[in-house]
């Protein structure tokens, strides 16, 4: 076999469809476009778009405006008048997540001045407001600044936690299923009392 013999298979090459040659042809007349109208038309026809008038879809949508910044980092807010729920003078990321103010563990933590201090609380936080800082200081409490490559660890060890609590929940539930097991043995017994009641009958 040489090059001059390669062929494609039969039906890949098919001759193009010639319209508009008569009517013999097949497609003679209004050579496939039908009658009158937008498609008929040389160069007509609607869009990739076209909602055949509606607004189309990609003008009912809003106004793109500016740019979403891809490094963005997004705290938890928390203002002072909240702080009343957390148990002793220490405010952290723990403490926090044990009282259940934390929306996203994951996430750095901000104080914000809301309200009043009413205890010299110890704060370390990753981020404060100058009004809330000023507020806890006259209360005599004091502030420290997480930096944020330590919020990922804190993350870490508060996931960890949430999941062993997961697991200790678990457990009696698995522990309850042998239960289930008593009555499943039960039902032979009472299948076997039916045909000795079936025996008696004959």
């Amino acid at each position: 076999m040489k090059l001059h013999d390669l062929k494609p298979n039969a039906g890949k090459v098919r001759p193009r469809k010639r319209v508009g040659r008569g009517t013999g042809s097949g497609d003679g007349k209004t050579a496939g476009r039908g009658t009158k109208g937008q498609g008929a038309r040389a160069g007509g026809g609607t869009g990739l778009y076209h909602q055949g008038g509606n607004l189309p879809f990609f003008r009912r949508l809003p106004f793109k405006r500016g740019f979403n910044v891809p490094f963005q980092i997004t705290y938890n807010e928390i203002n002072l008048d909240q702080l009343a729920n957390v148990k002793g003078s220490e405010v952290n990321p723990e403490t926090l997540g044990a009282a259940k103010l934390l929306r996203k563990p994951n996430n750095p933590i901000v104080i914000l001045g809301r309200g009043e201090v009413k205890s010299a609380l110890k704060v370390s936080v990753h981020r404060i407001t100058e009004g809330a800082k000023t507020k806890i200081e006259k209360a005599g409490g004091s502030v420290d600044l997480i930096a944020l490559t330590e919020a990922r660890e804190v993350a870490k060890a508060l996931a960890k936690a949430e999941k062993q609590k997961a697991e200790a929940n678990a457990k009696p539930k698995a522990e309850a299923k042998p239960k289930a097991e008593k009555n499943v043995e039960a039902k032979p017994k009472a299948a076997k009392a039916k045909s000795t009641k079936k025996k008696a009958s004959k």
